[in-house]
């Protein structure tokens, strides 16, 4: 049987299992398709946040504090309580916790060398000065890390951030901190030694983790002391409990921060690097 010649303008018929291989593509190649588009489970970013998070960015809580306010009904959002946990709020919101309203703010961190004879507080009801004033007039609300007293002297950090606030204060984290403490008479290398060893006080067991003689020659007057302590007023107390009373006590370091070319009275703002530093709980 004669075979037909086929005609210069028919296409050739593919044979059953065979497949035209294209240069572009690999045998098991499957073209990608665009899994975002026409897609009902892809959300946009609408620009709303978990109603935690947004307490915690306007310094009222931590994220797990917050929970705790949301899920005892005493936040609203635009004027109903809320206590659904995750509940996300957008910009245009009206959030209110005791009556006032929250705006979430863009976090702020400084630095001061805290000046003697100022408190730390926001403000203070007999008309002292607090700390606060040195601020000027930053737009920005913030508040001050935990507490040096009055008399105390040297490095404090003040944010908005709730959430870190809490991190550098709670004595789980045990931050490191540094002073420089001037005491009223010669101290002894024994105390020294007990200083380290560590003793009871009122409030429990205490104890440095490095403290020596800072003095020159045959002043032993003054001493250096690292502690991760986060107890009120413990560096007095501490030396107070051996018979010492202390004339001076300027924090030098604390987290990883040191008062480096920060006159006394002045503040600056911490860098993005000393920032990251922080929350990752490097001290």
């Amino acid at each position: 049987m004669e075979r037909r010649k086929p005609n210069k303008d028919e296409k050739p018929k593919r044979r059953a299992g065979s497949y035209k291989k294209s240069p572009l593509r690999k045998p098991g190649f499957k073209k990608k398709s665009d899994s975002s588009k026409n897609n009902p489970h892809t959300k946009a970013n609408d620009g709303k946040m978990r109603l935690n998070k947004f307490l915690a960015q306007a310094g009222i809580a931590s994220r797990r504090e917050a929970d705790v306010l949301i899920s005892t009904g005493v936040v609203t959002v635009n004027g109903k309580v809320i206590t659904e946990m995750g509940f996300k709020v957008s910009p245009d919101d009206k959030v209110t916790y005791g009556g006032e309203t929250i705006r979430s703010e863009k976090k702020v961190y400084l630095l001061m060398n805290k000046p003697k004879d100022f408190i730390t507080t926001a403000d203070d009801p007999f008309g002292r000065r607090t700390v606060m004033q040195l601020l000027g007039r930053l737009k920005q609300r913030v508040y001050p890390v935990g507490r040096l007293d009055r008399a105390t002297t040297g490095l404090l950090m003040l944010t908005n951030d709730g959430e870190l606030t809490k991190k550098l204060t709670h004595p789980k984290y045990g931050i490191k901190k540094i002073y420089n403490v001037g005491l009223d008479k010669s101290v002894t290398t024994t105390h020294l030694k007990h200083l380290i060893d560590g003793f009871e006080l009122e409030d429990g067991f205490t104890k440095a983790d490095v403290a020596v003689h800072t003095g020159n020659g045959e002043n032993k007057k003054l001493v250096g002391i690292e502690l991760h302590s986060g107890k009120n007023r413990i560096i007095r107390r501490m030396f107070e409990h051996l018979g010492y009373n202390v004339t001076k006590l300027d924090r030098v370091y604390f987290a990883g921060l040191t008062k480096k070319d920060l006159a006394r009275g002045q503040w600056r703002f911490l860098t993005d690097k000393e920032v990251g530093m922080l929350q990752m709980n490097q001290s």
